[in-house]
């Protein structure tokens, strides 16, 4: 059951993004909520998604009061879900379920910094690839360390664009280099999904995958089932927020980029 705030099913809507935003979080308690800028984090990145060229509507999908309490304040739509979904992509599914999409672009509600090029970016691949049910952006290392970094991970696309494996581990592995070669031959993935709406459903119907399991990839479950994932490269990344210590650095950049008119010269 989907407890909803300015929701119609059934109305016409072929582009959706949806933000999932929990209010639990391990490394920082309700970061979604958090304020320093004047506006909530989820706020932010709800902004920046609504400048998506091709987008006909966002809406924020949570299962926490004092969210929605916080979308309301801003003018956001938001929708009450389930507790006890164990990824933002089933809230998405549970959300997307009765409208009338095409498209369902899942954007995470720490990225205050998303660009909404991306967002463009995502859905022209599932346009211009027809076989690809999913699809997802990549970009290239700018330093070699972070390819080692377990917490980022990795991507390798064939010659169609399409996704052959995601990992946490160095791939693809240098043999010559004992471990990590050439910067250029490492791409980034980005945590930026688009579905076609009817996959988003049987997708997150399928049971988890063994090589999903053990990286810890969802996306993983796709490939294991033997459905394509549309690959775009873009030139950055835009960097979310896991730790108090990256919101504050986005606090500092936000602020260096919006002074204050009454302290300015």
């Amino acid at each position: 059951m989907i407890w909803s705030v300015g929701i119609a099913a059934g109305s016409c809507v072929k582009v959706i993004v949806v933000i999932p935003a929990r209010y639990g979080s391990t490394r920082f308690a309700a970061k979604v909520l958090a304020r320093q800028t004047g506006h909530f984090l989820v706020e932010h990145t709800w902004a920046q998604a609504r400048r998506a060229a091709c987008v006909d509507r966002v809406l924020i999908a949570t299962d926490s009061p004092q969210v929605m309490e916080a979308c309301r304040s801003f003018g956001a739509e938001c929708v009450m879900t389930r507790p006890d979904h164990p990824s933002g992509t089933d809230r998405i599914a549970e959300v997307v379920r009765d409208l009338d999409v095409e498209v369902v672009v899942n954007v995470q509600a720490d990225e205050p910094e998303i660009d909404p090029g991306q967002i463009d970016r995502l859905v022209g691949l599932l346009r211009a690839d027809s076989e690809a049910p999913m699809a997802t952006l990549a970009t290239p290392f700018q330093r070699a360390e972070q390819v080692a970094d377990p917490n980022i991970v990795k991507c390798i696309v064939d010659r169609r664009g399409r996704a052959l494996y995601f990992s946490r581990s160095v791939i693809p592995y240098s043999r010559e280099a004992a471990g990590v070669g050439p910067l250029s031959q490492y791409l980034r993935h980005l945590g930026l999904y688009a579905y076609r709406k009817d996959f988003l459903l049987a997708y997150t119907a399928l049971t988890p995958t063994p090589l999903e399991q053990t990286e810890k990839l969802e996306q993983l479950r796709a490939l294991e089932h033997g459905y394509p994932i549309a690959v775009g490269r873009v030139e950055h990344a835009c960097e979310g927020i896991d730790t108090p210590e990256q919101y504050a650095a986005f606090v500092r950049r936000w602020k260096d980029a919006h002074p204050d008119p009454q302290h300015s010269s």
